[in-house]
């Protein structure tokens, strides 16, 4: 006698009586021991026997006061359909009921378990296998917020506790920061007459003084030899150069040769806008007053000229010193949420901000052809006094809009922090080699940072359409 399997899908507890005496019956006839293999294969669980033949002695017929002798199984069945083999018999349950037959799926589920049994093995015995798995493993990432939610209850109470106290110590910080606006507000009294002085200076209005000329370079040395050398030329030669040296008024295209030195504002300069930037004549910063919301405006005052009838063109920025009730620990200090421009007035023909095109228009019945002129946009500093608008009532910036916006701010920021206060460093370009020197040594410390972690890896807003910019206040005529 060979072997068998007993399958079945699912389990119901009437069918299992029946089956149990089919089992009697099969044991009846010589099924004595067995080999349990069970597995599940789509879903159908099944049973497989070794069955092998009764010695002849033992071949008998039960009594009726005698149980069958049979190693116990696991029975798992269905409701709708079961389906047993043992040895040469086979049965079908049905609604309850046998009849003859068995699916072959049974038999093809118990091989396909075994064949991925054994496939699961050798693959498992695979030292490759192996050492891609155990790195897949290593290189899950532990974050800290997956370790706090391994903490107990009570300890992640506590840390809550902590983050309050948090919040409370970033409007401390917020306090700071107002402080730290009234005391710029109180120090740029005292800088403005050195920064009126400077005007003068530079617009020739007045000659300073051979002590508030005198500066002692650090190349004091290599002057007094040049000097040496120049006294040995010949005084007349010396005297008709002095005498056919240019003597300008002031210091000509000062704040424009700032423009061009900086890159942040070299790139927002067109060839248009250079002939107007010769006649700006000085910037200032105005913070706001006390009691009123936090703010600075910058004031750009020009000479008159053949551009624009103001003489003063503004750009105010408005600024926060609050944590945001969202998101509190991301609190660093004042930041700039918004800010408005003002009108130029600009003479006929003279508006660099937008310029004029020619189309032509073929008419579709006639066939007649039309030119019609319009204005466009065009890219000029000037839009710098027409900014684009923050976002307001929840809604929020494409991409474009929100670069453009935060350029905006960088850029009045830059001008409020260095420009304004170190104009003449800018203007010799000793701020800018400064400025250099600084970003070379932070890339410095980064690439041995990154010599020292080599290997790892760092983890690296739903936009609405561009509002148009609103239309900013009337700048100051003066």
């Amino acid at each position: 006698m060979g072997g068998g399997v007993i399958g079945g899908h699912g389990g119901a507890a009437s069918g299992a009586s029946e089956a149990t005496a089919a089992a009697s019956a099969a044991a009846a006839t010589g099924v004595r021991s067995g080999r349990e293999a069970l597995g599940r294969v789509n879903g159908t669980w099944c049973q497989e026997w070794e069955l092998k033949e009764p010695a002849p002695e033992e071949r008998r017929p039960p009594e009726s006061s005698e149980v069958p002798i049979f190693e116990p199984f696991v029975l798992f069945a269905s409701t709708s359909c079961h389906h047993f083999q043992v040895g040469d018999q086979n049965t079908q349950m049905a609604d309850n009921s046998f009849s003859d037959g068995v699916p072959s799926d049974a038999l093809e589920a118990a091989k396909n378990a075994s064949h991925t049994e054994k496939l699961t093995d050798q693959v498992m015995q695979n030292p490759q296998v192996l050492a891609a798995l155990q790195e897949r493993l290593d290189s899950v990432s532990h974050t800290p917020s997956s370790y706090i939610e391994t903490l107990p209850k009570a300890v992640r109470r506590r840390i809550n506790a902590l983050k309050q106290l948090q919040v409370r110590c970033a409007h401390i910080e917020a306090k700071f920061y107002e402080e730290v606006h009234d005391l710029e507000r109180k120090y740029a009294a005292l800088y403005q007459p050195l920064f009126d002085k400077r005007r003068e200076f530079i617009t020739g209005d007045v000659e300073p003084t051979d002590a508030e000329s005198e500066w002692h370079s650090d190349n004091e040395e290599e002057d007094k030899l040049a000097g040496d050398m120049k006294n040995k030329v010949v005084i007349a030669e010396k005297e008709a150069a002095t005498a056919e040296e240019p003597n300008p008024k002031g210091i000509p295209e000062f704040w424009f040769t700032i423009f061009r030195n900086v890159d942040m504002l070299s790139e927002l300069v067109q060839e248009y806008d250079e002939p107007i930037l010769k006649h700006l004549q000085d910037i200032k910063v105005k913070f706001s007053d006390p009691g009123q919301p936090m703010s600075f405006v910058l004031e750009f005052h020009f000479e008159p000229n053949d551009y624009f009838t103001n003489a003063v063109l503004t750009k105010t920025y408005k600024m926060k010193s609050e944590p945001d009730k969202a998101d509190p620990f991301s609190f660093e200090g004042p930041e700039i949420v918004d800010c408005d421009g003002c009108v130029i007035d600009w003479k006929k023909g003279k508006n660099v901000t937008v310029k004029t095109i020619k189309k032509k228009q073929k008419h579709k019945g006639r066939g007649t052809v039309r030119t019609i002129t319009k204005q466009v946009p065009n890219d000029s500093f000037f839009n710098f006094f027409s900014p684009l608008k923050a976002s307001g009532d929840g809604e929020s910036l494409d991409e474009d809009s929100e670069f453009t916006l935060a350029s905006d701010f960088e850029i009045g920021h830059f001008f409020r922090e260095r420009i304004v206060p170190r104009a003449v460093l800018y203007f010799t370009g000793e701020a800018i080699e400064d400025d250099d020197n600084f970003e070379e040594g932070e890339e410095g410390e980064e690439e041995e940072l990154e010599g020292d972690e080599e290997g790892e890896e760092e983890d690296d807003a739903d936009m609405n359409p561009k509002k148009e910019p609103s239309q900013p206040s009337e700048c100051k005529q003066q």
